[in-house]
């Protein structure tokens, strides 16, 4: 399937039939994209209009500044909507070509940018890391009384891809600086330095996908963004993705925001700008901005098994160890602090094993992220439908630190749509 934006207004045919475009009246003066009736992907129009009033009343009671979000079932999308403004100071509405930063959904390309290079047999899940990165040899591991010992097996590739090679988590290192410089600037910090815990021992949210990163610079001889451009992004017509913004777009780039003591949204003003050159870090970790629509033409390459379009990235074989649980028993995910049940993790997603235990209504075997700015999306080949969701928020992603849980009330709405 092929989905393009077009620079267009909607004709009087999507006009007459709201429910079944997926737009609510806001939506009429921005690019139209063709969106299948729902009807002929197993989704209601009624369960749609549902998701649509409930993404418009959390911009309406100002809990949310805009949002962008895309279902697609059957490889036919049959909901793409936009919602409220890009940023409340300028009050310019959000459209569905809104560029956001998507801050940790640069996680899952990054592992498929490794995985292509695995594919290429330049390097195996049980390789030691110090393979690729010498720097790494011999790093000793903390101990609970302030000293050090060995590491009880060389840290391996799978480890890395599993957020399990023994690295602490990412406030773990705030002193250290890791992103002042470059991404061997990184390297040479992080040799210096024990790791928190045994390899495999334990699930830590830190540098391991920035140190994917390199690996991938050091693998391929391109830089990361020219990795990314070549091999994934110019392949899969992702046109709006990349380290920065051309200066022509930035009037795409969505605003970022928080909320005040009224628990409201406000401005976030502090944040920096959107680069218009490549930083000189390049982060895999979180330092992408994307939009809506390539964001989903990337996850819908995963659904279909590393194809779209008739252009393959992976194989169908490479995407299905992507999502599978390679967790040591008795490690779980603990993103927010307890652990959470029915999750696993594969290479740079979690995975749902367990949907009962996990209390979502996704199916088994979906495989998911999301960005620290509240982007979240979810792939699930049981009801082989795609959804991104895009908003842009100040600790976005942590529950109860003020933004609706959008990962909570999107699934709820989206399966309580599906009529198959």
């Amino acid at each position: 399937m092929r989905i393009r934006l077009t620079r267009r207004l909607l004709g009087a045919a999507c006009g007459a039939a709201i429910l079944t475009c997926g737009f609510a009246p806001a939506a009429f003066a921005e690019a139209d994209v063709q969106v299948a009736a729902p009807a002929t992907a197993g989704v209601s129009a009624e369960g749609l209009a549902r998701l649509d009033a409930e993404m418009q009343a959390l911009v309406d009671q100002k809990k949310l500044a805009g949002a962008t979000t895309l279902l697609a079932r059957h490889g036919k999308v049959v909901h793409f909507q936009a919602y409220g403004v890009q940023d409340v100071t300028t009050g310019v509405p959000t459209t569905r070509e809104t560029i956001y930063r998507i801050a940790s959904m640069t996680k899952p390309i990054t592992g498929v940018a490794m995985m292509i290079l695995w594919e290429e047999g330049k390097w195996k899940l049980d390789d030691p890391v110090s393979k690729h990165i010498p720097e790494f040899e011999g790093l000793q591991v903390a101990t609970a009384g302030g000293g050090t010992e060995a590491q009880a097996h060389p840290m391996t590739m799978r480890e890395l891809m599993s957020h399990t090679a023994g690295f602490d988590v990412s406030a773990g290192y705030d002193d250290d600086g890791l992103q002042d410089g470059d991404l061997q600037a990184m390297i040479d910090k992080l040799a210096r330095l024990p790791l928190a815990v045994q390899p495999g021992s334990d699930w830590r949210y830190g540098p391991s996908v920035n140190i994917q990163g390199y690996i991938v610079e050091k693998l391929s001889g391109q830089s990361l963004d020219q990795f990314f451009a070549t091999r994934i992004f110019q392949p899969l017509k992702m046109d709006d993705t990349g380290f920065h913004v051309d200066e022509a777009k930035l009037s795409r780039v969505a605003g970022v925001h928080t909320y005040g003591e009224d628990g409201l949204i406000r401005t976030a003003g502090e944040v920096r700008p959107a680069p218009t050159r490549p930083p000189q870090f390049l982060s895999g970790s979180g330092g992408l901005f994307s939009t809506a629509e390539d964001y989903y033409r990337f996850a819908q390459m995963l659904l279909n098994g590393g194809e779209l379009d008739g252009v393959r990235i992976l194989k169908p074989e490479t995407v299905e160890l992507m999502r599978t649980n390679v967790l040591n028993e008795g490690v779980t995910v603990d993103l927010y602090g307890p652990s959470q049940d029915g999750v696993g993790f594969g290479m740079d997603f979690a995975v749902i094993l367990d949907p009962e235990a996990a209390g979502t209504p996704q199916g088994e075997n979906s495989f998911y992220w999301g960005g620290a700015f509240g982007t979240w999306f979810w792939i699930d080949p049981t009801y082989d439908l795609v959804f991104v969701g895009m908003i842009q928020n100040l600790r976005g992603s942590i529950p109860g630190a003020g933004t609706p849980p959008m990962r909570e009330i999107s699934p709820r709405l989206v399966y309580q749509a599906l009529t198959e």
